[in-house]
């Protein structure tokens, strides 16, 4: 099954495309694997309920915001070489069954070394240690606050949501209070990421 690619103005607040199927057409993982493969132009994550959500590529702005925090996560962790980072692309079967794929997250080595060589070439089955998701014009602040408690529920230990749009960032913390910090100019999580900072002028301003 393949889907017709579509395209997202970036001033516009649009939803993900939302797919409904019964029980009785579910996909196993492998399945759902196959089915984003053949979709990779579009963004596909699946609910624990089984739903199936499409989004579509983002924009500019975002898309070079994105880069940028793949980049410096990347840059720490090849320096501290206790884990690993993954990107937007990379999918992640959580515990409760949703297949998820934040903006940016980081997964303790320890773990991964123990999943099998399949499990390594699919989507992986866990949560990451650390996630960030970042919203762009299109995406509901709700939707992703929804998205990062379920992360915390599922094993996350640190997750940062990050809003450009009103240079916001809400950090998630398992059996902690939301924290809210308003235009901060850094972020740091050394209980997690030991001496990763993530300087935030880098996010807000793009240059373009």
């Amino acid at each position: 099954m393949r889907l017709n690619n579509f395209a997202v103005n970036e001033n516009q607040s649009i939803s993900a495309v939302v797919l409904h199927f019964p029980p009785s057409l579910q996909l196993a993982n492998e399945q759902f694997f196959d089915f984003c493969q053949v979709n990779r132009e579009l963004r596909i994550e699946r609910t624990a309920s089984g739903d199936y959500e499409i989004m579509a590529p983002t924009g500019g702005q975002t898309s070079c915001r994105n880069s940028r925090l793949t980049m410096l996560l990347t840059i720490w962790a090849e320096q501290e070489g206790s884990g690993v980072v993954f990107d937007s692309m990379g999918g992640f079967i959580l515990p409760n069954g949703a297949m998820r794929s934040p903006d940016a997250s980081w997964v303790k080595r320890e773990r991964l070394v123990k999943l099998t060589p399949e499990q390594k070439q699919g989507f992986l089955p866990l949560c990451p240690d650390f996630i960030i998701e970042l919203r762009s014009p299109s995406d509901s602040i709700k939707s992703l606050q929804d998205k990062m408690q379920e992360y915390r529920e599922n094993g996350a230990s640190l997750g940062w949501l990050i809003d450009p749009k009103d240079r916001r960032v809400f950090i998630y913390q398992p059996a902690k209070e939301v924290i809210i910090q308003d235009s901060p100019e850094f972020l740091t999580a050394d209980d997690v990421l030991t001496g990763f900072r993530l300087d935030l002028k880098k996010i807000w301003d793009v240059g373009f």
